[in-house]
């Protein structure tokens, strides 16, 4: 098909959320009768990658969260970067970011043990990160009273940008040199 890119592309643009190569075949093949093989699509998206990476474009077409989406190129970012702190109410607080990353890391987890883990009480964080949809209400707990669990949620993935669950740094990351504080020796203690 002539126009196959083009269609591709309005769908990824028009789309709130990042679209799946699945989802664009199906609307496809719903609008045309006809169902394009993944190697076409693939290389129609490839197309449009190459076009984007010109200069004169600001955006460009970016695999997030298992789909394909537009997203600002690098060194745009501080300008956007400028434009959200401006917005003050979709930013998130330390404690919502916290219990945020404790859901990611434990997940499915209960209210109660992200409150033993944070030693305050979780309940307006998980709110705000509810109404947000960067976290959802995965089941219930096998233990008494059958709490709720909690889950993070493919928009989660999209807002830190990230492919995948697998691409989060794992703690060990966190215990290289450039991340201690204090110097060793200050932290050894003197045996009497």
């Amino acid at each position: 098909m002539q126009y196959l890119p083009q269609h591709i592309e309005a769908l990824i643009f028009a789309a709130p959320t990042p679209v799946s190569l699945e989802e664009l075949q199906s609307v496809l093949l719903e609008n045309f009768g006809v169902r394009f093989a993944r190697k076409v699509m693939l290389e129609a998206i490839d197309e449009l990658k190459k076009r984007y990476d010109l200069d004169v474009h600001s955006f460009e077409i970016t695999e997030v969260a298992g789909g394909y989406q537009f997203m600002t190129k690098g060194a745009y970012h501080e300008t956007i970067g400028t434009h959200l702190r401006m917005q003050s109410n979709k930013k998130l607080s330390r404690s919502a970011l916290e219990t945020l990353s404790i859901i990611a890391y434990k997940q499915p987890v209960v209210k109660s043990e992200l409150e033993k883990i944070r030693g305050v009480s979780c309940d307006y964080s998980i709110q705000k990160l509810l109404e947000k949809e960067l976290i959802t209400i995965s089941g219930r707990a096998d233990s008494i009273g059958k709490p709720l669990l909690y889950s993070i949620t493919d928009r989660f993935l999209d807002y830190f940008g990230i492919k995948s669950l697998d691409e989060m740094p794992v703690p060990k990351d966190f215990a290289t040199p450039e991340t201690e504080v204090g110097k060793p020796e200050e932290l050894m203690v003197e045996e009497e």
